[in-house]
Formats: structure tokens, sequence, C-alpha cells
């Protein structure tokens, strides 16, 4: 006699399928989204070569419909606007950083001629090797602050 078992999902009793010998997810709908979504979860943070093809399909879906957000956004305004209000929130509790601007740059001194390292704003926080060395030759002073 078969006994009953708890759902990881949902936790209600049901009866396990004969052939699925160690069923842990009932058969509705929802915990077998579940059961599938716990699956894909837990094979991406194993799974290395999972992994690779999931973002190579991602990558060749987003060049094929590289215009789905945008059309999204236009026909979702409840969508746009959460979005607006929710970055407008993480830009205020980014009060030490300010947002970063192509126009600007505070230096504690004018920028003086000679070698510098140049890297990509992104890799910051990162050690690595995609750095350059330049040079840069100041041609001309910047005009001194008011006083």
């Amino acid at each position: 006699m078969k006994s009953t078992r708890l759902c990881l999902a949902c936790g209600n009793a049901f009866m396990p399928l004969q052939h699925v010998p160690r069923q842990r997810y009932c058969s509705l709908k929802a915990c077998q989204r579940a059961r599938r979504r716990n699956w894909q979860t837990q094979r991406l943070r194993t799974d290395t070569d999972y992994r690779d093809n999931q973002a190579r399909a991602q990558a060749k879906w987003r060049t094929g419909h590289s215009s789905y957000w945008r059309e999204y956004r236009a026909t979702h305004p409840a969508y746009e606007e959460r979005n607006r209000s929710m970055q407008r929130s993480r830009n205020a509790r980014r009060s030490l950083k300010p947002i970063a601007r192509m126009d600007v740059i505070r230096l504690p001194q004018p920028l003086g001629s000679g070698f510098y390292v140049l890297s990509h704003a992104r890799d910051t926080d990162i050690a690595n090797m995609n750095a350059w060395t330049v040079h840069i030759a100041v041609l001309s002073a910047p005009p001194a602050p008011p006083t």
C-alpha cells in the first residue's frame, strides 16, 4: 500500500505515481512549474555547460528580437513608470557615488602630461590585464578657477 507524501511546492498531501518512485511534487500545474524552476536554478548553479548553452541561447534570441523591450515598454506604460520609479529609489540609495556622466570630470588638480593606465570603466573593481598604458600630453592649461 502506498503512502501519501507532502508536495514540496504547495505542502498538500498527494499520492505519488507508481512509475515515479521519488516524486516530490504533486501534479498541479503551479507545482510542476516550481519543480522545473528549481531544477533549472540548480542546474544553472552547478553545470557550466548548461549555463553556457543558456547564455548562448539568450544572446541569440536577443539578436533576433532586438526591439522587444522597446516595444514592450511602448505597450505597457505602467511597467515603464514602475521601472523609472524603482530607478529613482536606487539612485537615492546610491548617495555616495553619483550616477556616471560623460561630461563631468572632477580632479583635485588639473590633469598633467604623463603616462596613465587606461582601462574600461566597468572593470574598476576587478584586477585584469585589459588595460593600456597611454601617454597624455597637455597642450593647453585649463582656465584658472574664478577667485
